[in-house]
């Protein structure tokens, strides 16, 4: 039986399509047709806008929108705060920011405890300084990922009283 790699994914025989993903040696079942994982890849950038805006939104009201523009979308705290030498209105927490080749995603938390987060190879990869990511292509993975770095960042801030 030849098996190829076509995406990162294992096809046996000509039409019967493997539900895993090859990575690092390491298969994981996805329970999706090879199609069908194709197609949660998200290439398009601003379906990867809509998503990265819908993780960050489903934490208001926990956080505030700021700024929702065609643009940019910011989020910070409810409280006012001390952010360095100055008192702010909430406390920057992240944004969302279309650009031509991709989607940033400014993400303070990152910045603030970096040692709380441990970013898998494919998130790293996007991370461009500090607390930039530059996502051209958002897998199921890493839009589950950003979720989950999400989430633990409103709960750091919230421990921390600035949100």
């Amino acid at each position: 039986m030849k098996k190829s790699v076509v995406y990162g994914l294992r096809i046996t025989n000509e039409f019967e399509y493997a539900k895993t993903e090859i990575r690092n040696n390491w298969v994981v079942d996805h329970g999706l047709s090879t199609i069908d994982y194709l197609h949660t890849m998200k290439t398009d950038l601003n379906e990867i806008e809509a998503a990265l805006r819908a993780i960050l939104k489903s934490h208001v009201p926990t956080l505030r929108v700021r700024k929702d523009e065609k643009n940019v979308l910011e989020l910070c705290g409810k409280k006012e705060t001390m952010q360095g030498k100055q008192k702010v209105d909430g406390f920057y927490f992240g944004s969302v920011v279309p650009k031509p080749k991709d989607i940033r995603l400014y993400y303070f938390p990152i910045y603030t405890h970096p040692t709380e987060f441990a970013p898998s190879d494919e998130l790293k990869k996007c991370l461009k300084g500090k607390s930039c990511f530059h996502i051209k292509k958002l897998s199921l993975e890493l839009e589950k990922e950003i979720t989950e770095m999400v989430l633990k960042g409103v709960e750091l801030y919230d421990k921390d009283g600035v949100i």
